[in-house]
């Protein structure tokens, strides 16, 4: 039986929508380094690699103060830092500050999923996450096709114009957040806390495994933000047609996403990811062959499919493996599997671009994708069974704290 979602989740939920439909600096970063600023393929997909670093390093500390210091106080000093940020690295100029700004902004931006997916986590009961988790990705995506249309046609009137609406909405969601949200993080004491440290985590093989099959997947995903349209450009599209055809992905995930919703509400989540894995591997490894704006719609329009049922399956699955009082941790540690991929996407992608040439890139992709997709295949009963340990050992919890 379907419960109605806490109202604390749809303030998560509005938050989220604001910020993503203002996210315009990540997608035409790429496009700006190169035609504004004069970077190289290489040296813009080494900038995009130094967010992911960034990144990597901002959602590992948002992780451990997620479960310190509390999710509320963590995300709105994250999207607070990031407000700030987006506006100094429009306004910089030398290829020094442009470096620094972009690892900054990544440390700050991506700091704030750890502590959002633990409050979400805490908020709604186990029966209840994957819906939850499909609604969360809905409105990110919604934010995204959102931001991706306006994003090409407000480049018009100057780049530096998307970074200021960038940092608004941005400070529209933290504002929002500190207003109507409370903190959500269980209580723990200081000797539960010594105990659920990073050596547990080291030791849990069946989520590190869930990691590191992430990231082969997250190596191929990011590439649309890092290659693509560097790709796009190659055939001589114009950045506005790379903005329609991407927010394609954005689209077809706010019309589908209730329906797939609906599909995978009996469907057990371990084994969604290598399916979805394999739609994402064709669907970029037929990039390979794309010259026209249909024709790379129409990828995009494939591999999204596969994008629809991996995120909330995923992020399901993620909530079930984290023990109560490690949840931020958790969160970090998955958060760090995209942050590498974040670096390691465009770095790779540029240099295989420039080595070996577009149809290996892509083709590189297929079988990445395929390599995650046997890998979770391979891991599905484990990581069910890790997750029926961790659910039985929360409610175990909440019951002697009731009584």
């Amino acid at each position: 039986m379907q419960h109605r979602l806490p109202s604390q989740f749809w303030i998560v939920w509005t938050a989220t929508l604001i910020n993503r439909a203002g996210g315009f600096v990540g997608i035409f970063l790429t496009i700006y380094l190169s035609t504004e600023r004069g970077f190289s393929e290489a040296a813009a997909g080494l900038v995009l690699g130094l967010y992911g670093l960034g990144g990597a390093i901002g959602v590992t500390v948002a992780g451990h103060l997620t479960d310190r210091w509390g999710r509320r106080p963590t995300v709105l000093l994250a999207m607070g830092s990031a407000s700030v940020l987006m506006v100094c690295l429009g306004l910089a100029h030398g290829r020094p500050a442009i470096m620094v700004g972009t690892l900054a902004l990544g440390m700050a931006t991506e700091a704030a999923r750890p502590p959002l997916g633990a409050m979400i986590a805490d908020l709604v009961p186990a029966t209840d996450r994957g819906r939850a988790f499909s609604v969360y990705f809905w409105a990110i995506n919604l934010g995204f096709a959102t931001a991706a249309v306006l994003a090409g046609f407000a480049a018009g009137s100057g780049y530096l114009t998307l970074f200021i609406a960038d940092a608004a909405t941005t400070a529209a969601a933290a504002v929002l957040l500190a207003v109507k949200t409370r903190e959500t993080r269980p209580a723990v004491t200081t000797k539960t806390l010594e105990r659920s440290g990073l050596g547990t985590l080291a030791r849990d093989r069946v989520f590190l495994g869930f990691v590191l099959c992430n990231l082969l997947i997250a190596l191929v995903l990011l590439q649309h933000m890092a290659m693509l349209p560097l790709a796009m450009i190659d055939d001589d599209l114009s950045p506005k047609t790379f903005g329609v055809v991407i927010a394609l992905n954005g689209v077809l995930i706010v019309l589908g996403q209730p329906l797939v919703t609906r599909l995978l509400a009996t469907r057990r989540e371990a084994l969604v990811a290598p399916v979805a894995a394999v739609v994402v591997g064709i669907g970029f490894g037929l990039t390979a062959f794309a010259h026209t704006p249909v024709w790379y719609g129409a990828t995009v329009l494939l591999w999204t499919v596969g994008e629809m049922l991996s995120a909330p399956s995923n992020a399901a699955l993620l909530a079930g493996l984290s023990p109560v009082d490690m949840r931020g941790r958790y969160q970090g540690a998955y958060g760090l599997s995209w942050q590498a991929a974040a670096f390691l996407a465009p770095t790779l992608g540029g240099a295989v671009r420039e080595l070996a040439g577009n149809s290996a890139l892509w083709l590189g992709c297929l079988g990445l994708a395929l390599a995650s997709a046997a890998w979770g295949l391979l891991a599905a009963r484990a990581r069910e069974c890790r997750v029926a340990a961790v659910t039985a050992a929360a409610e175990a919890r909440e019951d002697l704290v009731t009584i």
